[in-house]
């Protein structure tokens, strides 16, 4: 099976996903900056990648510029985020995200890293700011991934896990 995985990743994670993924299947792989949809029509699966912001996925937008075009491969995306996986919460998210046309796509989530350091000033700023919105709610309160949020603090972490692919390959093999 020909394949390829197309990924945005910000600050890494998503690429380390992405690389692990095609070693596991032998996929090629390309960053969506400089991936062409004639080139993609040549694979029979292409796996989609991309981190969580704002409560998006940067790949989507190339998706839903070509679903009319990618009809015969089999589309699967993935996202990846600090947060652990909570149900209702990539339910908010798959909503948000996976509408309308790309609503029928396998979706699916491996957890991330967090690293302030390697952040843009514009994302560290947000977050820092975010952080003292959240630390003035009870912790009891919080949402799973305002706990996240406030337990990486400034530190850094990589929850980056192979096993996260386990239903991902399945899909792939379906």
């Amino acid at each position: 099976m020909k394949g390829i995985v197309v990924y945005k990743s910000k600050y890494g994670a998503t690429k380390k996903y992405a690389q692990w993924l095609c070693e596991e299947t032998g996929f090629d792989m390309c960053e969506v900056s400089e991936a062409k949809i004639e080139n993609l029509l040549e694979y029979e699966v292409i796996v989609f990648g991309g981190g969580i912001y704002a409560s998006g996925v940067p790949v989507t937008g190339f998706i839903k510029k070509n679903i009319k075009k990618l009809v015969g491969q089999k589309i699967i995306v993935f996202c990846d985020g600090a947060s652990p996986y909570e149900e209702n919460a990539f339910k908010t998210i798959r909503e948000h995200v996976m509408k309308d046309d790309l609503k029928d796509i396998p979706f699916f989530y491996c957890r991330g890293a967090w690293n302030m350091e390697a952040m843009s000033l514009v994302d560290r700023n947000l977050c820092k700011m975010l952080q003292k919105a959240v630390a003035k709610k009870d912790p009891s309160d919080y949402e799973i991934w305002e706990t996240a949020l406030m337990e990486a603090g400034s530190d850094t972490k990589d929850w980056t896990d192979k096993s996260y692919l386990k239903p991902i390959i399945d899909e792939i093999n379906r």
